[in-house]
């Protein structure tokens, strides 16, 4: 399968819940899902979201 990524940085002043309730809705609204997270010394937290690539050239439905 192939995927799309798309980098993330939350800084240090974003805590857990909110960082989690962003990813949320992304993740709803979006359709991206988490990937990987890495947190850094001083609080950063590195983000990569994916989700998978849609064909866009699908057929129409015919009647």
């Amino acid at each position: 399968m192939d995927y799309e990524y798309a980098p993330l940085r939350l800084p240090p002043n974003v805590d857990r819940p909110t960082a989690e309730a962003q990813l949320a809705i992304q993740a709803e609204f979006s359709g991206w899902e988490l990937a990987r997270v890495r947190l850094f010394r001083d609080g950063t937290r590195q983000v990569m979201l994916r989700r998978r690539l849609v064909n866009t050239t699908q057929p129409g439905l015919s009647y």
